[in-house]
């Protein structure tokens, strides 16, 4: 069922969780994966900075903090501790860059709330992506070019086109995202997760793992439903652990519209801890899906189909490692500053060992089909 609701809902959900976040208790989260990060991690970050400085993507000097208080290299070398110096370089630019457009083109900035110049301008993008002799005046096309040229420096076409194909359902899902956005709409529970599988940049980022660790998937194992059902499991429970960390941040900058606690508020008519609670439920059941499955699968996978497979594992662990540290989502929206490192919290035990499709969520319930595995 679609929730729909007028612009003052979204003021309203804002200031209920806003004046709640003091009080709710963020519960401690399962991820019994492995954790790894690359051994030069330091050294790429410090080469992805630079790109970053001299690209011309950021507008200023502020912009540009804001990006760099990513830590992409952090992120994604937690994806790939074990590729190619060049290729995890080239891959963590991409990263840098999905966060900058993502700040200033999707979440804020003169388009957030404009579907039709957004639209306009994800085609521009999209084909930059696709060939390099589109040409457009943003700032971010040429920047994207630039990091296009390095994957097919060294990566087959067929790696190539499959990244290029991702970064294509993650604009769409965007789109998607901010048409919400300009009607004041909010969605239900089934069609948010739907759309979250692409909103969120899981598809691109997880197609950089064959970019980056050289990993040549042959289609009939990429393409078998238990290795996509693992895709969409691991990009899920990355996508619901995102909403969770980036809370403070969406806050402060008054962006928390759509997430999956304001979509289980409104569907629900339930408070902001009991929508926490709920999120954490269906999330704990996901990944619990995810293990299960991968645990049939592995056994019988390739060199380079257990290459990919061990990178979702790493993606899902690494992905909260860099969440619970980063300032991006630490600084609660102030100038960003180096932090500490804090020590995650982790669950002994997940919140929920239900079996089966979770309840109210028609467009995930296949991830549990027998004839997926």
């Amino acid at each position: 069922m679609i929730v729909a609701r007028p612009q003052s809902f979204r003021r309203k959900v804002n200031a209920a969780m806003e004046f709640r976040l003091s009080e709710v208790e963020l519960p401690p989260l399962y991820c019994p994966l492995e954790s790894a990060v690359h051994p030069h991690v330091r050294h790429i970050e410090k080469r992805a900075v630079e790109w970053v400085e001299s690209s011309g993507m950021c507008a200023s000097e502020r912009e540009k903090a804001w990006v760099v208080a990513t830590h992409s290299a952090d992120f994604f070398a937690r994806f790939a501790p074990v590729a190619d110096d060049d290729r995890l370089l080239a891959a963590v630019l991409w990263v840098y860059w999905g966060f900058g457009f993502d700040d200033a083109r999707c979440d804020s900035g003169p388009l957030s709330g404009r579907p039709a110049q957004f639209n306009a301008l994800a085609g521009q993008v999209q084909r930059a992506c696709e060939t390099d002799s589109a040409v457009a005046d943003d700032r971010f096309i040429g920047a994207l070019q630039d990091i296009m040229r390095r994957f097919r420096s060294f990566a087959p076409p067929t790696q190539v086109h499959r990244f290029a194909q991702a970064h294509r359902a993650w604009l769409s899902g965007v789109s998607w995202q901010i048409g919400n956005q300009a009607a004041g709409r909010m969605p239900g529970l089934d069609e948010f997760l739907a759309m979250r599988l692409l909103s969120a940049g899981g598809h691109p980022t997880f197609a950089l793992l064959e970019l980056a660790t050289g990993a040549e998937v042959p289609d009939r194992d990429l393409h078998h439903p238990s290795v996509q059902a693992l895709t969409e499991m691991a990009i899920m429970v990355a996508s619901l652990d995102n909403d969770r960390h980036s809370l403070h941040k969406e806050l402060s900058h008054g962006q928390a519209d759509q997430n999956i606690y304001t979509v289980l508020m409104a569907e629900r008519g339930v408070p902001l801890q009991e929508a926490v609670d709920q999120a954490n439920v269906l999330r704990d059941r996901i990944l619990l899906r995810f293990l299960h499955l991968h645990d049939r699968v592995r056994p019988t996978a390739g060199t380079d189909l257990a290459t990919y497979l061990q990178g979702l594992r790493y993606g899902v662990r690494g992905n909260n490692e860099w969440g619970m540290r980063v300032p991006r989502y630490l600084s609660l929206g102030h100038w960003p500053e180096e932090l500490e490192h804090t020590l995650p919290a982790w669950a002994d035990e997940p919140s929920d060992r239900r079996p089966g499709p979770v309840e109210q969520a028609p467009c995930i319930a296949w991830w549990w089909d027998s004839d997926v595995g």
